[in-house]
């Protein structure tokens, strides 16, 4: 195969222009990863041209690299190191005015939840407490402890939506304040819970498809049993939340009509590698979606985006 060309850049812009890469990377606890851990690094830029291909020791390293204005600039940024999951972004735009930072987050490939006790959790993370009791404290309390000693990734699923939940922003509140009954005992499963929510978040997430915070998927049936509508988040390239209405299946709580309602984060924002990459193989090998595999390009696209940090209470560790 011939060896793709770099294009000239553009117009204004001289051979010489340079542009700026901080690499920050951190490990499951959310930290820098320690110096001295072998991180090999690779950079490649728009045409797929590698610019660094090295090992490294230490999480914080800056890296010059060309710039075109063009879309050669849309870099790609992968670190490996033995043991660990692989980690990378794309596509990280580069310009001279200012330097272009990458955090990303090695985890072990055998990383074990670390979980709060319920007092720290309760005391460190309000809201989610109050979520996971919204059928009462002593429900809450007995269900997470259970999750902790029993289920462990199911448990780190469900927080990982509490988490991504509560920073979505609807017209009026989150999806969290929604939120009525938890099915812990049925449902919860590593790769999404139902419960019941108020039905006056169906209208909630409709008015936000319609201001570009979420797409409608189509055929929410094919992938979700007996549901009516599904709405993914798209704020984010990759661990966005998908919210699946059940609303033929109808309780009242607490005097509020609510319908059971699906919240999932799928791996991939686009529907085609959704089913291609995701949905196919988990369905061949009878798998579910990995919560440590969410929790991490979850973590990175929020840093990317400069938003609130991702944090569903929970660590990774070795």
């Amino acid at each position: 195969m011939a060896k793709a060309k770099r294009l000239p850049p553009a117009q204004g812009v001289t051979a010489s222009d340079k542009a700026t890469i901080c690499l920050n990377v951190f490990d499951g606890t959310r930290k820098p990863l320690a110096d001295g851990t072998d991180l090999l690094i690779r950079i490649s830029d728009g045409v797929q041209h590698q610019l660094v291909n090295k090992d490294f020791a230490r999480s914080s390293i800056q890296f010059q690299v060309p710039f075109s204005d063009n879309f050669v600039d849309d870099y790609t940024v992968l670190v490996t190191s033995d043991g660990y999951r692989d980690a990378g972004f794309f596509p990280v735009k580069v310009n001279p005015a200012l330097p272009a930072t990458v955090d990303l987050m090695l985890v072990p490939k055998k990383a074990r939840y670390s979980f709060l006790g319920w007092e720290d959790l309760k005391a460190k993370y309000s809201q989610f407490g109050d979520f996971l009791c919204c059928a009462g404290p002593a429900d809450g309390q007995n269900n997470y402890e259970r999750q902790v000693r029993e289920k462990p990734a199911a448990l780190a699923s469900l927080l990982n939506l509490t988490a991504a939940m509560s920073a979505i922003h609807l017209p009026v509140g989150t999806p969290l304040d929604y939120c009525k009954r938890i099915e812990w005992a049925d449902s919860l499963a590593q790769d999404r819970f139902f419960g019941f929510a108020d039905e006056k978040l169906v209208e909630q997430v409709k008015t936000a498809a319609a201001q570009g915070t979420f797409v409608q998927e189509p055929a929410p049936g094919m992938f979700h049993g007996d549901a009516t509508s599904s709405f993914k988040q798209v704020q984010f390239g990759e661990a966005n939340v998908q919210l699946t209405f059940h609303e033929g299946t109808v309780e009242k709580i607490g005097g509020v009509r609510c319908i059971r309602v699906e919240p999932d984060i799928d791996y991939y924002k686009d529907l085609g590698a959704h089913t291609l990459l995701e949905v196919i193989p988990n369905t061949l090998s009878h798998g579910l979606t990995d919560p440590q595999v969410v929790y991490v390009p979850r973590w990175i696209a929020g840093r990317h985006a400069g938003v609130a940090e991702f944090d569903p209470s929970y660590t990774l560790i070795l």
